[in-house]
């Protein structure tokens, strides 16, 4: 059984990328990373705060944060504050497949990307009109931006293999340095071939205190459904937080049958698919 699914609407295309090379035979990892970069190097969807176009830094630096990690035991990899890279994931890839590590950060993460081949870009290049615009109203007018759209995918292929992948410029106007939950494992993404995965995405300075995306494959390893691991998870942190100082948070999960579910604090869109469909849907979750 094949499946595929991915946080918010703009993930349609990315989803139905998966759909076309899951059939085709291709593996999970492969089929999420190659459909994952379609989007982060589309200055065009940039500004759902992920790769080329996103949202700069307080310095003007677009810092990208990505991770990947497959169902295998120890098979996970993550880049922050990386820039210059249109294609992030393919970074925090090599990173799990050529290193003894399982995170680089900034300047150590760009050198280990320039020695696996990659081309370090100018900061203007990275840039989008709309982007740039965004930072000199920052820089003019103080004006912040709540963003934490982020793009999250999950693939199952028809071997048995799942992975999920993160991709994200940020918060907009962060502190230069500054990381969420994206590329935490546990936080922004987990995945266990036992179990399944789960993705999350929202307020990142929040969601990685609650380690929402292991906290859902743990149910689902207990026998609840992604949709019911989903809604525990988020029930839990509100019951938590309490409902005034609720975050921002939408979760997906998807077990080995290729069943997904989805919770969240806020309107959330998101997409899948699963074979014997014929096409993606997009769902909405509300609050």
């Amino acid at each position: 059984m094949a499946a595929a699914a991915g946080t918010w609407a703009f993930s349609r295309p990315a989803v139905e990328r998966m759909r076309r090379l899951l059939l085709e035979g291709g593996l999970a990892t492969d089929c999420l990373q190659e459909a994952m970069a379609d989007i982060e190097n589309d200055e065009k969807t940039g500004r759902f705060v992920v790769g080329r176009g996103g949202y700069p830094n307080k310095q003007g630096i677009i810092q990208c944060d990505a991770a990947i990690m497959e169902g295998q035991p120890g098979r996970f990899g993550a880049v922050a504050a990386l820039h210059g890279i249109g294609t992030p994931l393919a970074v925090a890839r090599k990173v799990m497949e050529e290193t003894p590590h399982s995170f680089l950060v900034g300047d150590g993460a760009v050198a280990f990307a320039k020695d696996q081949g990659f081309t370090v870009e100018d900061n203007r290049s990275m840039m989008s009109e709309q982007s740039t615009e965004a930072y000199q109203e920052y820089l003019e007018k103080g004006k912040s931006l709540k963003k934490h759209d982020t793009l999250g995918l999950i693939a199952l292929d028809t071997f048995g293999n799942i992975t999920v992948g993160v991709s994200t410029s940020g918060a907009p106007f962060k502190y230069p340095g500054r990381v969420g939950d994206s590329p935490m494992p546990g936080c922004g993404l987990y995945a266990d071939k036992e179990v399944g995965a789960a993705v999350a995405t929202g307020d990142g300075d929040k969601i990685m205190c609650f380690c929402p995306c292991f906290h859902a494959a743990l149910l689902m390893k207990q026998g609840l459904s992604p949709m019911d691991a989903c809604q525990t998870v988020v029930q839990d942190i509100l019951q938590r937080t309490g409902k005034e100082n609720m975050f921002e948070l939408g979760i997906i999960a998807m077990n080995m049958k290729g069943e997904v579910g989805a919770a969240s604090s806020m309107p959330f869109p998101y997409c899948i698919w699963s074979q014997g469909k014929d096409s993606v849907e997009q769902l909405m979750q509300q609050c």
